[in-house]
């Protein structure tokens, strides 16, 4: 997936069961971001910068979501612990995190295994993928995100 694709439609339950399809988002900015995995130590500074800088995102009109290999029951524990304010999907098949071509080999503990590559996305109004933060390093992730929606909305305006 790159710039100017059209994003992979999908419905995946968020951590409460509720069904969330991208189609129905359609006319909005989304930040869709993909993380390995649930209450792991990256994935929980990405989530927690993106919680506290969720109300400067939501003043861009963007819908953030978060997508990871997990349950929704997972999804819950993380959600609950850290007091996240937006959807964290399910993709526990790991259909959508191929569709979106995320899954990548990586290399834990001297072992290869096929893992979710820390990925954003920003999808635009009109379901094409506008810009995609590839390798992302959790600490500051979220402001690179707000300044890209802030310039890009601009631009959009």
């Amino acid at each position: 997936m790159d710039v100017n694709d059209k994003a992979p439609e999908f419905t995946l339950p968020d951590q409460n069961g509720d069904e969330i399809s991208l189609k129905d988002l359609r006319g909005k900015w989304i930040v869709l971001y993909f993380y390995p995995r649930a209450d792991t130590p990256g994935c929980t500074i990405e989530a927690c910068e993106f919680r506290d800088s969720y109300s400067k995102i939501q003043k861009t009109g963007a819908v953030l979501l978060g997508i990871s290999p997990d349950t929704s029951k997972a999804q819950k524990k993380f959600e609950e612990k850290f007091s996240l304010p937006f959807p964290l999907l399910a993709d526990a098949d790991k259909e959508i995190a191929h569709a979106f071509n995320v899954m990548q080999e990586k290399n834990m503990y001297g072992k290869k295994v096929m893992g979710v590559a820390r990925t954003t996305f920003v999808i635009g109004p009109d379901g094409k993928i506008k810009h995609v933060f590839r390798k992302v390093k959790p600490e500051g992730h979220s402001s690179e995100v707000l300044e890209y929606l802030k310039s890009a909305m601009k631009g959009a305006a």
